[in-house]
């Protein structure tokens, strides 16, 4: 039996490594920057330099493609330092996952209190939903995003343990991997799939953009990694 509340030992080395923690919410990054910078880029660099392991995975964000806002270029940067420190330390694999917007659930509450899960998740009690931003130039005025299932991120994971994107020696040395469908779909398509799969009826408004914010972001590499294990319209049944 492993003891997951056990402490790490710094003297110990690790099969694997899996670096999630992070701050997320790219709105927030634009007000708090230096926050962001500290925390993600900093803290990466301390994980992987202070606990040994054989194997490290980096969870990093499909908003690092564009570097558009405080998060999405620490997270870049954190990608930069897993890439140039494995690379220096050539007995260490490693995988670099860009995770799309993650939604579902595993029968656990969601993390990110700001994600689109956790939001739907509230608006059942609060019987109201807020978008922010009506007004993009997509089909319905609403952002376009690709959407990936927490457990399709999770055994991505899994499989990264099993099998490291990137290894000594390799003749082809992916960037990143990219995990998402390839597919676009609006917030607004996305709240009227969770009402009606969910059996739920709330009010929708629309305030203005966020800042940070994007009209479309979609990947057009999926990784290897990425195995469809739920059906569109149940990506969001609670």
């Amino acid at each position: 039996d492993i003891d997951i509340n056990r402490p790490i030992d710094l003297e110990e080395k690790y099969d694997t490594v899996v670096h999630l923690a992070a701050l997320v919410k790219a709105n927030e990054s634009v007000n708090v920057p230096i926050q962001y910078y500290i925390t993600n880029l900093n803290g990466t660099m301390n994980v992987i330099n202070r606990i040994q392991c054989d194997n490290f995975i980096l969870a990093s964000t499909g908003l690092a493609e564009l570097c558009n806002n405080p998060y999405a270029i620490s997270k870049r940067a954190a990608e930069d330092v897993v890439r140039e420190y494995c690379t220096q330390h050539s007995d260490r694999n490693y995988t670099i996952f860009r995770f799309y917007n993650v939604i579902g659930t595993s029968g656990y509450s969601p993390t990110n209190q700001d994600g689109l899960m956790a939001a739907l998740a509230r608006s059942v009690e609060s019987k109201s939903f807020t978008i922010y931003g009506n007004d993009y130039d997509t089909p319905d005025g609403t952002a376009i995003r690709d959407y990936v299932h927490i457990l399709e991120i999770c055994e991505a994971i899994r499989l990264a343990i099993e099998r490291p994107s990137v290894v000594p020696d390799a003749e082809v040395t992916p960037w990143v991997e990219n995990l998402g469908h390839g597919v676009g779909h609006s917030v607004l398509e996305m709240v009227d799939i969770f009402q009606r799969e969910n059996l739920v009826n709330f009010r929708v408004k629309a305030l203005p953009r966020r800042p940070g914010d994007v009209p479309c972001s979609v990947l057009d590499n999926v990784s290897p990694y990425m195995k469809e294990m739920v059906p569109f319209n149940e990506l969001l049944r609670m």
